[in-house]
């Protein structure tokens, strides 16, 4: 049993494809081992584990947690498919505003690990879609924060126009906010939970 791991555009975010051993009664298929998943390309020490259900359309993110609090999450679709996207949100790097996407489903069974200080963000593409979160440090909702999922700067191409939201996201700042260095961790976020 094995992974195969495939850098992206961004080479800090990595495609993980695990075998999968199919017979008459379903499949096998290994989602996690510590030692194949300790260092390079990616470094994924779970802490927390959130499972999020969806229906077509849904959009969730761009989600992430502000330093000192950062998490890395792996990504994977137990049921249904998503359009994955991770943005680099990190002030001062070469890449920030720059980001990548991945279809992941339940049948391939591929994942995306993203690292700290990337938002995250996914379109459910099916109904009852079923996603997993592995995460390499637990929710802070003094950290918890994220970008606009149609902010102009970004300009993901998502594969819906008008996605189903939540406040919370319809409510998030822009990215140009984040490259200033504004903290929206008091007044927006608080504005966007309203």
């Amino acid at each position: 049993m094995g992974f195969r791991f495939t850098t992206l555009d961004l080479p800090e975010v990595v495609l993980i494809e695990p075998d999968t051993y199919p017979d008459p009664r379903g499949f096998f298929r290994e989602t996690y081992r510590r030692s194949a998943f300790a260092g390079d390309p990616v470094d994924v020490d779970a802490v927390q584990v959130n499972c999020s259900r969806s229906g077509r359309g849904v959009l969730r993110g761009m989600h992430y947690q502000r330093e000192p609090a950062g998490v890395g999450k792996l990504v994977s679709v137990l049921a249904g498919r998503v359009y994955d996207v991770a943005a680099d949100v990190r002030p001062g790097s070469p890449t920030f505003g720059r980001w990548v996407s991945a279809e992941l489903s339940a049948e391939d069974g591929r994942m995306l690990s993203v690292p700290r200080g990337f938002a995250h963000g996914f379109c459910a593409l099916a109904d009852d879609t079923v996603v997993m979160y592995v995460m390499t440090g637990e929710f802070s909702p003094e950290h918890d924060t994220g970008v606009r999922w149609d902010d102009p700067a970004l300009a993901i191409d998502w594969p819906v126009t008008d996605p189903i939201l939540s406040d919370k996201d319809r409510g998030l700042p822009f990215l140009k906010e984040i490259d200033a260095g504004v903290d929206v961790s008091d007044e927006a976020a608080e504005e966007a939970r309203r």
